[in-house]
Formats: structure tokens, C-alpha cells, sequence
């Protein structure tokens, strides 16, 4: 495929490789393979890859038609598969009469070399010639393509050096310097003179500006925007795609504003780059796997810049499996290709049911290993902040998968300081943040994400002040040491639950516990873990709001009060 300003160049290498398919209406509803592009009204070539001099004719025509239209076109180079899957594969077995004319058919190069001849353009002496020095050339190790190119493009060429052999608990320094966060902050939400903002954003503004000034709590959409706009006033370069991103998919981030009357833009997060750097914010179609695929492609090539995609809803992210597995979670493994790849996954249980409920963390869990990817679940503003700040400024390129949250984007509870953006970082552990005497805890629950919400106002409503809450902010790689020192502030222990809000067969429970265990071991050998969340289900979550709600009353009880398997806890009722 060849593209350059305008239009492209689609060619088929058409080998015909579904041998196994007994009739060609079995393979698809059209004759050829290209009638899709019809639809865009493309012209398709097909050629016959026998002929060498036609399909270098016909290669001439589509270019001369692409840089004259500047439009997409279409050639379908039809040649055959001469073998089976391999060498050793043997195709006849399905598609006899097939293979019995291939096995008789003179190869191109053969058909080629007789017309040659017959024209008298050739000898055959020297055709024999040509092939003994092509062989001979390939033994050698000797090239025998044409080289159109005399030195290598190095314009594109990426120093990886700095990036290479970090490990993945590295330190980084994301806090700020306060006036020019909240010089930042007042640039950021300044609106050109004349422009009409919609009645809800106006008020968001206004919120805003109160925020960078430290007169209000800041929330998830403030924090995250302001982590953009330190990161590009330092001098990195910020690609953000998915769909709705501008507004964002629950309308948190607002990076774009829309003029209520001449329905012009506004992003004003572009106005803060540099002559080096650059914001690029592209909302896209819902064609998940296309755009992750390219995303990926962009971060493998551009180090420097955090690259962003955001499905709309976590589990839009499954229309894009195929390059989580294939690329994005193994590409270092497999081709020692680094990716500093961030993924912004909305999660969480609402009561909206099975397709708008989980990003699937189970899956990023179970395709961990080796470092290969980090996957987080930041539970405040502060957090993600420092956790997107953390993934540009350290020199890790490391795949970023992020857990983020819906209702926290306006949770009252869920808020930071101005202090905690400027002064703090990311922390991979949270310890419990209400005064605690250590010695009067007798249990801990862990837990990730919006969960903690619900765990923290239950404790409250029953008065549970033996009970402490952690969170654990990043579950792979698990940070071990982390929560071992949090745990071991505790010496009366008698018992560590793990809370979820997923089924048991899902989110981290199955790929995590033997963490969590391996610590509580370390502490107390005495000490078992125990689960609370919903029951093993074949679907991600209740459809039924009902339902949803009774499922997440039982957990959290189950978490703070609940009988286990090896009986009733006590937690100090």
C-alpha cells in the first residue's frame, strides 16, 4: 500500500492462498477479491502476474491515476500459490485437480524466459546464465534486488539509546513548579475574545479557574488536562486519538471547545507547544483495531511523544484484541521493538450492563510478563496526573495500560489538591488515609479503583475502625515491595481480604493473588487471603440495574463483615 497526499495505491498480491475451499462461492459472494472497493468508487486493475511487462504497465497507470486524481486505486496482481501452507504441505489434498494442472504449469520466470526468447531478445545459454548467477548471488549473501537508493534515509531514523535497559520500578520526578502550574492553568482556560461557550462548559470553566488558583478541589478532567499542559510547556509532544476524545467519552476533558454561535474550535492545549513539540488530537471512527494498530505504529517510531488512544468504553478495546496480543502486549518480546503506548480504558461497574461495564482487566493481567507491559488503576486526580506525567518523563517505553474510572470523574470524594499535583507522585500503593491507631487494625482489604469509594462509605456507616483500607494502584508488575511495607505497619493482623467489583473468574484476582499471598506470607504465615466480589459469570456484569445493585451491596459486605469459607470474620461488629 502506497499513499502520499491524497489517495492510495491498494495492491493485492492475490496468491489465492484458501486452496482448502472447495468452490470459490465458499470464499466470498463476488468473483474477485477487490469488489469492495467499489463502493468507493476506486478503479480496479487486475492483472495477470504471469505477465511481468503487464503488470509493470498497469503499476505505471495506477500511479499516473493516483497523483493525477489524487484518489484511492485499486490493483489486483492474480498469480497462485504453487505450494501449501510450507514446503512440507501438501495442497493436492484438498484441491487435486487444482494442484494437478500447477504441478504441470511453467513457472513465470520460465513463460517469461520463453517469449524472451522466441522474440530473440535472449539465448537460452545466457538465460541459464542468469539464473546460475542469481543462485550463485544468493549463496553469497550477495543482494539481487535493485538498489534504487545509493546511501539509507536517515531522516527518519530514531535514536533508541536512551531508552534501553531501565528497569520498570525507576524513579521519575513528576512534580512541578507551583507558579507555573498555575500559570499553565490560567493560559489554559483563557477563551478568545468573542467566543461562546455551551451553558455546561462555561460552567466548567469557571470551576477550572478556580481549581488552578487552589480555590476549589480539583477533579479527574482538571488534572488530567493540566498533566497535558505541563508535560507540553516542558517540551514533550502529546498525540491523543479515540473516539469522542476531545470532549471526552462522559464529557470530563473538554480539550476542545465548540463557539455555541459561529461553531468554530477551540483547543487551547495547542497553543502551548514549542517550536520542538507538538499536540495532535484526532477524534476517530469506532474502527478500534485500525486506529490502535496505527497508534501503535506511531509510539514504536516516536519515543518522544506520548501517545495516547482512549476507547470510548473499556470493552470497545475487544475490537482491537488481534493488536493488543499480537503487538502491543509481545511486540518487545517478539521483535525487540519498544512501545511507550498509552491506553486510556474507562472501567467500572455502573448498572449499564455486560458491554459497558469492564475493560477486561483480566486479560491485560494474564497477558503480563517479563515487565512487559504496566497496567494501572488510578482512583484519584492526583494519581492520574502523575501517572501520565510519569509515562512521558521517564525514559521506560513500556507499553501504559490505565484502568480509568466514570462516575469518579465527578465523584465528590474523588478529588485532590493543588498540592498533591505540584509536590506529589504516582504512588503504586495507597495506604489507608483516615487516622488509624496501627495496633487496634486487626484487618486490612485491598482493593483497586472506584471500589474503594464504596468500601470507604460503608466502613463509615458502621463505625468499623479496626478495619483499614489499601489500595493497590498498580497491579502489574506488582509492587511487592510496596505493599509489604504498608502491610507490616500492622502487627495485629488476623485477617486480608481481596475486594473486586468484577466476577470472581475475572479482573485481578486469579492473575494477582499469588502477589498478595507471597506477601501475607512474608508478614504473617498465619495470615489467609480471602475474595469478596461477584460470583463467577459468564458475562462481564448484571443488565439489570436491580441486580447490579444488590450484587455490589453483597460484596462490599462480604469485603467489611462477610463470611468466608473458613467462617464468619469478625470485623469488629
Amino acid at each position: 500500500m502506497v499513499s502520499i497526499r491524497g489517495g492510495t495505491i491498494h495492491i493485492v498480491l492475490n496468491n489465492q492462498i484458501g486452496y482448502t475451499v472447495s468452490e470459490q462461492a465458499d470464499a466470498r459472494s463476488a468473483h474477485y477479491c477487490t469488489e469492495v472497493a467499489k463502493m468507493v468508487q476506486a478503479p480496479i486493475f487486475h492483472v495477470n502476474g504471469d505477465d511481468p511487462e503487464a503488470v509493470i504497465f498497469v503499476s505505471r497507470l495506477a500511479a499516473d491515476y493516483r497523483m493525477e486524481f489524487k484518489k484511492d486505486v485499486v490493483i489486483d496482481l492474480i498469480c497462485y500459490r504453487r505450494r501449501g501452507h510450507n514446503e512440507g504441505d501438501e495442497p493436492s489434498i484438498t484441491q487435486p485437480m487444482m494442484y494437478k494442472k500447477i504441478r504441470n504449469y511453467q513457472t513465470t520466470q520460465e513463460i517469461y524466459a520463453k517469449k524472451l526468447m522466441g522474440e530473440g531478445l535472449i539465448e537460452e545459454r545466457e538465460h541459464k546464465n542468469l539464473i546460475e548467477a542469481y543462485r550463485d548471488s544468493l549463496d553469497k549473501g550477495n543482494a539481487v534486488a535493485w538498489d534504487y537508493l545509493t546511501e539509507p534515509d536517515t531522516s527518519m531514523h530514531v535514536d533508541w539509546t536512551p531508552y534501553l535497559g531501565h528497569e520498570w520500578d525507576m524513579l521519575s520526578d513528576t512534580s512541578c513548579d507551583l507558579k507555573a502550574f498555575q500559570q499553565l492553568a490560567k493560559a489554559l482556560h483563557e477563551v478568545p475574545e468573542g467566543f461562546v461557550l455551551q451553558k455546561q462548559v462555561g460552567k466548567i470553566w469557571e470551576d477550572r479557574r478556580k481549581m488552578g488558583a487552589g480555590a476549589m478541589a480539583i477533579n479527574w478532567g482538571f488534572a488530567e488536562n493540566m498533566a497535558y499542559a505541563t508535560l507540553l510547556d516542558e517540551g514533550h509532544s502529546i498525540r491523543l486519538t479515540g473516539q469522542d476524545v476531545g470532549r471526552g467519552t462522559f464529557s470530563h476533558r473538554h480539550a476542545t471547545l465548540h463557539d455555541q454561535k459561529a461553531g468554530e474550535t477551540h483547543t487551547p492545549l495547542s497553543l502551548l507547544t514549542k517550536e520542538t513539540n507538538s499536540f495532535s488530537l484526532y477524534d476517530s471512527f469506532l474502527s478500534e483495531e485500525a486506529v490502535l494498530a496505527f497508534e501503535y505504529g506511531y509510539s514504536s517510531t516516536s519515543p518522544g511523544t506520548l501517545v495516547i488512544w482512549e476507547a470510548q468504553f473499556g470493552d470497545f478495546a475487544n475490537g482491537a484484541q488481534v493488536v493488543i496480543d499480537q503487538f502491543i502486549t509481545s511486540g518487545e518480546h517478539k521483535w525487540a521493538r519498544l512501545s511507550g503506548l498509552t491506553m486510556l480504558l474507562p472501567h467500572g461497574y455502573e448498572g449499564a450492563g455486560p458491554e459497558h461495564s469492564s475493560a477486561r482487566l483480566e486479560r491485560y493481567l494474564q497477558l503480563s510478563a517479563e515487565h512487559n507491559i504496566q497496567v494501572c488503576v488510578p482512583s484519584t486526580p492526583s494519581q492520574i496526573f502523575h501517572l501520565l506525567r510519569r509515562q512521558a518523563i521517564r525514559p521506560l517505553r513500556k507499553p501504559l495500560i490505565v484502568m480509568t474510572p466514570k462516575s469518579l470523574l465527578r465523584h465528590k470524594e474523588a478529588v485532590s489538591s493543588i498540592d498533591d499535583l505540584v509536590n506529589g507522585s504516582y504512588e503504586l500503593v495507597i495506604d489507608e488515609l483516615n487516622e488509624r491507631e496501627l495496633g487496634t487494625v486487626s484487618h486490612v482489604v485491598m482493593c483497586s479503583g472506584k471500589v474503594f469509594y464504596d468500601l470507604e462509605a460503608k466502613r463509615q456507616e458502621l463505625g468499623l475502625d479496626n478495619v483499614a483500607i489499601i489500595r493497590i494502584e498498580q497491579l502489574y508488575p506488582f509492587p511487592k515491595e510496596s505493599l509489604r511495607a504498608v502491610l507490616e505497619k500492622y502487627q495485629n493482623l488476623i485477617g486480608v481480604v481481596w475486594c473486586q467489583e468484577e466476577p470472581e473468574n475475572q479482573g485481578a484476582w486469579y492473575s494477582t493473588q499469588h502477589y498478595f499471598k507471597k506477601v501475607i506470607k512474608e508478614i504473617d504465615p498465619t495470615i489467609e487471603l480471602d475474595f469478596a466480589g461477584r460470583e463467577a459469570s459468564a458475562a462481564a456484569a448484571a443488565g439489570y440495574m436491580t441486580l447490579h445493585v444488590r450484587q455490589q451491596e453483597k460484596l462490599i459486605e462480604d469485603a467489611l463483615i462477610g463470611t468466608q469459607k473458613k467462617g464468619v470474620l469478625d470485623f469488629g461488629r
